[in-house]
């Protein structure tokens, strides 16, 4: 009987303290995130109640197997695998406990300041120290991990003899690898660009997505994904939209008719951008740029305070502008000439005599 209450005991007794200890720790997590709703660290840190029960429960059972009796010839083998189970719960708790504290760390700084772009800076910047905080810790769980077999430990003195070797094969191998995570640091310290910022990279434009230490996803406007790696923007050139302030100045050309009315459009185009919620009413502008033999190129600038809004401007002149045209202004708009030219009529002579046309050639006599 003994024999068998034992390892119920035991075993349910790690589960049914798991459990409360869980349950009491997340209620103080919720009272405390209820009391201090100005932070966002409490409700961050309940995200990690799936591996803060591992812990629990592997930390109990390691420490009471021993008393479990059970399956006494796999001792080692079960010993061994809740200590891996530890270990890996244990450094998956660190990754979300770190992860809440960056976190938070972020949102006070977003609420202090009003700056977009250094706002977006510190994101960037803070999304790269969590990915490189969640690999160190990987790195040292698994080393851990490994340390936990006497196989591995009596042969780390030949791979530490080794490791000069090894680590100059693996530089070379991996060079390009850590060309791009030297090059993601650079970014995200650098300030070179950000989450969030508007570019345009190999003629397509779009938003910086996400960030990594060895590649960057860009969002064009049609919803397609751009990955690309990160050394692209330490070696090339690329157009940041957002650097600075985020305000833009559109262009909107039209090709019209030389007897458009021009400053009836520039009055026009004052009345459309009145009416138009994206203009920043910074500036605006209408001026002829260009002429050619048949048509004439008008040229309006306007403002915005984004690349979005500046779009929307941009098709809200045009469209209304050509609009009022075809209403207003018919004659203005290009047209393809087809009528037959008109040549200039005979001049008369001041003696009264018929005038020589341009046919008109002189005769020869014959002797």
């Amino acid at each position: 009987m003994e024999n068998v209450l034992r390892p119920l005991i035991v075993i349910g007794g790690s589960v049914v303290l798991t459990l409360l200890i869980g349950w009491a720790t997340d209620r103080l997590l919720s009272q405390a995130d209820r009391r201090h709703s100005e932070t966002p660290l409490w409700g961050l840190l309940r995200r990690g109640r799936i591996p803060y029960h591992l812990v629990l429960f592997a930390a109990l059972l390691r420490g009471s197997y021993d008393e479990a009796k059970v399956l006494e010839a796999h001792e080692v083998g079960i010993g061994r695998t809740l200590t891996l189970v530890l270990i890996g719960s244990a450094a998956w708790l660190v990754i979300r406990i770190a992860a809440a504290v960056v976190e938070t760390t972020y949102s006070r700084y977003a609420r202090a300041h009003h700056d977009a772009a250094r706002v977006r800076r510190v994101r960037t910047q803070v999304t790269l120290i969590t990915r490189v905080v969640a690999a160190i810790v990987g790195v040292v769980a698994v080393a851990a991990m490994l340390l936990t077999f006497p196989a591995m430990r009596a042969a780390g003195a030949s791979l530490l003899a080794s490791a000069g070797i090894i680590g100059i094969v693996a530089g070379v191998a991996a060079q390009s690898t850590l060309s791009n995570m030297f090059a993601g640091l650079q970014i995200a310290f650098g300030d070179m660009v950000r989450i969030g910022d508007t570019v345009v990279v190999d003629g397509e434009w779009g938003t910086v997505e996400e960030i990594t230490l060895t590649f960057l996803t860009v969002r064009t406007w049609d919803e397609r994904r751009i990955t690309m790696p990160v050394s692209y923007f330490t070696s090339k050139p690329f157009e940041n939209w957002s650097r600075g302030t985020p305000q833009m100045t559109g262009i909107v050309h039209w090709h019209l008719d030389h007897s458009a009315p021009v400053e009836a459009m520039r009055e026009k185009l004052r009345d459309i951008l009145r009416e138009c919620p994206a203009w920043d009413g910074r500036a605006y502008g209408l001026d002829v740029t260009d002429t050619t033999p048949n048509t004439m190129e008008v040229r309006a600038l306007v403002t915005a305070k984004d690349a979005d809004d500046v779009w929307t401007v941009r098709v809200t002149v045009r469209e209304a502008m050509i609009r009022w045209l075809v209403a207003e202004h018919p004659y203005a708009l290009p047209r393809v000439n087809t009528a037959d030219a008109v040549l200039p009529g005979p001049r008369p002579s001041p003696d009264g005599a018929r005038p020589r046309r341009a046919v008109d050639t002189p005769r020869t006599e014959r002797g």
